[in-house]
């Protein structure tokens, strides 16, 4: 390496200049020393620079401009930092520009722009009085992609992303009344009021068009928390979400129930929207919804959709449900059977010749029709047997399992028609037989959980050891699976497998 004397470049032999390449991130906060020419060119100076990733110098052409570039070098050459329990996301995952502010979105981004223009006035009298940081926070979920953020004390704000929680942004924990303040910034008088009557409170919360949130704050350990679920703008079609096309049968019935079930988080939510952006799509008729809160925002298309909110609309789902059928539905969505009143409401709204969709939290069709039924006291349980097999049309088990890539989850549903031999069953309360009758009716439509199961493992969408973790028959499964391993799957298997499955809402081109 050699020098002309007459300036300062610094040359190889063929004649070609090197120069010092900023190589890290602005915000590192680790600075070491790097040796560069001094101006005399026969001495060196030092000049810390903060140094993020490890890196190499790169050689360029005099006449080539110096552009900023990002050279990997072998780990040995830096120092390696200390590890962390939680390490940041980095920008790519973000989607921020290097140089910006740690939660914004990149400057070529549709997200660059926070459509505030589709905001009712009460929603943006909420977001002008709310935390900044926090609605920071919320934009982050957005932009990296993730379905929840979390806020507790004693921890950042993290966002969760393919399952896995990270930090939304600074790893700076929050205190008691830091937290408290944030959250209490997007209530009114009457929410903080009902808060801390019940200690419990779920409403929705729009950032922006494209960034409506379900909120759950709660009380632990005598402080503040809080859960935000990313709730999709867009309302995908039920192909596009993965699930069977003998669902869509169901949206097309003049009457009934339908139910919808799965553990929390499964994206029960999502197929419910998807069938009834199909009945708004398709049929000429009234829905009327009760949510807590609404989730999904439906727009009039062929029918008329007018969606309640409990605690906003309404003061309760049996209040409003007491009322419902005044209002000249033809379908009704409840959003959840909590309790033997709304049960009631449901079976004699579907026995009256409307369609009817609702949610519970069960694992599989036979234990969804029990549930129902032993809500009940024992002296009413024949009736309600009977009155559930004339008006039960389908239910739709479902749970999100880990794409074999890595990324992103994938559906896995239990279907379940009542034909006239399975309503026979509910009626003589067998329900235990009606798994037997699923496995034999897939030219009818049906299909057990490890049935779907093993199919997502034949073609490749998981992995055998995700779908055992989520089967209700290991054993049963394993004969079912078609697929034999490869020894590429063993990489991949490991991989799906690294982290607990959380289960959160559609992703990776699914949500």
């Amino acid at each position: 390496m050699t020098t002309d004397g007459t300036n300062d470049d610094w040359r190889l032999p063929e004649g070609r200049p090197i120069y010092e390449i900023p190589v890290t991130r602005p915000d590192a906060g680790h600075l070491w020393p790097v040796d560069l020419p001094s101006d005399e060119g026969d001495a060196l100076r030092q000049q810390p620079i903060p140094v993020g990733p490890p890196v190499v110098p790169i050689a360029q052409p005099v006449s080539a401009p110096m552009q900023p570039a990002y050279v990997p070098a072998e780990p040995a050459l830096v120092p390696a930092e200390p590890a962390r329990t939680f390490p940041p996301p980095t920008e790519a995952v973000l989607g921020v520009a290097p140089t910006g502010p740690a939660l914004a979105p990149p400057a070529s981004s549709p997200m660059s722009e926070y459509d505030t223009s589709t905001l009712t006035e009460e929603e943006r009298e909420t977001l002008a009085r709310a935390d900044a940081e926090l609605v920071a926070s919320l934009r982050s979920v957005v932009a990296a992609r993730a379905s929840d953020l979390h806020i507790t004390v004693g921890a950042a704000p993290m966002i969760r992303v393919d399952g896995a929680l990270t930090p939304a942004g600074s790893t700076q924990p929050w205190s008691s009344e830091r937290t408290r303040q944030a959250l209490y910034s997007l209530l009114d008088d009457r929410q903080k009021q009902q808060f801390e009557r019940e200690l419990e409170l779920d409403f929705a919360f729009t950032v922006s068009a494209n960034s409506r949130f379900r909120v759950n704050i709660y009380q632990q350990r005598g402080s503040v928390g809080a859960a935000f679920r990313l709730i999709p703008t867009e309302i995908k079609n039920l192909r596009d979400l993965g699930v069977p096309e003998s669902v869509a049968h169901l949206s097309q019935l003049p009457r009934g129930l339908v139910l919808v079930t799965g553990p929390t988080g499964s994206g029960k939510s999502t197929t419910l929207a998807a069938l009834i952006d199909l009945v708004n799509s398709t049929r000429a008729d009234h829905i009327v919804t009760v949510e807590d809160p609404i989730e999904f925002m439906h727009v009039h298309k062929r029918s008329i959709v007018n969606q309640r909110e409990v605690g906003h609309d309404t003061h309760s789902f049996n209040n409003a449900l007491k009322h419902v059928l005044r209002q000249d539905p033809d379908v009704i969505l409840i959003g959840e059977l909590r309790d033997l009143e709304t049960i009631s409401v449901a079976l004699t709204a579907a026995e009256t010749g409307h369609l009817v969709f609702a949610t519970l939290h069960t694992q599989d069709a036979p234990q969804t029709i029990d549930r129902v039924i032993d809500v009940f006291p024992p002296h009413q349980q024949q009736q309600i047997r009977a009155q559930l097999a004339a008006t039960l049309q389908g239910v739709i088990c479902q749970t999100l399992v880990k794409r074999a890539s890595g990324t992103g989850r994938a559906v896995a549903t239990e279907v379940m028609l009542t034909t006239p031999a399975i309503a026979n069953l509910i009626r003589e309360g067998k329900t235990y037989q009606i798994g037997s009758m699923m496995q034999a009716g897939k030219g009818s439509g049906m299909h057990t959980m490890d049935q779907h199961l093993a199919e997502l493992v034949d073609s490749g969408t998981i992995t055998r050891t995700v779908a055992l973790e989520k089967a209700h028959d290991p054993d049963g499964l394993t004969r079912l699976i078609q697929r034999v391993e490869t020894p590429g799957d063993s990489a991949t298997r490991a991989f799906a497998a690294s982290g607990p499955d959380y289960g959160d809402s559609y992703s990776g081109g699914t949500r």
